[in-house]
């Protein structure tokens, strides 16, 4: 059976369909619905029903990380699909924030997790890997094995009153093995794209890479580590890329030049078969 991936919320959008910074993409394979994340706000709801997509159907929602523009939407998301496990890291609920000089700005999770619950949701949080059906399969922590990816240092976490670094490990991909190899679901790839598809491998066994679609984090990447990561790509032969999000104008553009045909932009609208 097939792989379908729709794009409920991103930063651009096909016509007709409401743009937001974020990102949320619906997966359905064999029958099982999985939303991966929920967009900032109200987007990925509103889509859905431009899309004719049931969300009443979603079996499962996954977090990729604890940002609020991958969470911001849960609220809206909750009110069609009522009860409904949420899969996520337990440091979703870390205190997050990003950093501009001396300013800070709060960008975690924007709800109260007893609001949430009362709502329909029911967390299920772990470090670990979660095999949803016996394709489909959360990364859980992501090694950080590259020498040249890295997290932003911008991005904070408040501990003891006090900003510190940010480690992400709640940052988390969505894996489906297919008869044509992996489809790898990105959230932002904070940990890199590579390493994300390193672990992808492993965790599966399946070493060919069919599609990687969602946010690539290239948007401040210097243009070793676009040279590097497009080398990496290509030497692990990705077969299609579908970049969204926080990837950035630059990088995309780059990898436009790179991959050719193997591109393509995943705006809110897409839809995206396998």
């Amino acid at each position: 059976m097939g792989v379908k991936l729709t794009t409920l919320s991103e930063n651009t959008a096909n016509l007709g369909f409401l743009a937001e910074w974020g990102l949320s993409i619906l997966v359905e394979v064999d029958g099982t619905s999985v939303l991966f994340d929920t967009g900032l706000g109200v987007s990925a709801a509103h889509n859905a029903h431009l899309l004719g997509a049931d969300l009443k159907s979603v079996d499962k929602i996954v977090l990729s990380h604890g940002h609020s523009d991958h969470t911001g939407g849960l609220r809206e998301i909750l009110r069609e699909t009522g009860e409904v496990d949420v899969l996520a890291h337990p440091d979703i609920w870390q205190p997050k924030y990003v950093v501009f000089g001396t300013a800070s700005r709060y960008i975690g999770v924007p709800f109260r997790q007893e609001e949430l619950e009362s709502l329909g949701a029911s967390f299920e949080l772990t470090r670990d890997p979660t095999w949803i059906t016996d394709r489909i399969v959360t990364t859980g922590e992501i090694p950080m094995v590259t020498e040249y990816e890295e997290i932003e240092p911008e991005l904070a976490v408040m501990e003891a009153d006090r900003l510190e670094p940010d480690p992400l490990a709640d940052d988390q991909a969505l894996v489906i093995t297919t008869e044509e190899g992996l489809v790898v679901v990105l959230g932002c790839a904070h940990h890199g794209v590579v390493n994300t598809l390193i672990h992808a491998r492993k965790l599966t066994g399946e070493n060919r890479i069919n599609t990687v679609i969602g946010g690539i984090h290239l948007i401040r990447a210097t243009e070793e580590r676009l040279v590097r990561t497009s080398a990496d790509l290509r030497e692990m032969g990705v077969q299609r890329i579908g970049v969204s999000h926080c990837t950035g104008f630059h990088a995309s553009a780059w990898m436009a030049q790179e991959f050719g045909e193997t591109f393509f932009l995943n705006n809110a609208g897409s839809v995206v078969t396998v």
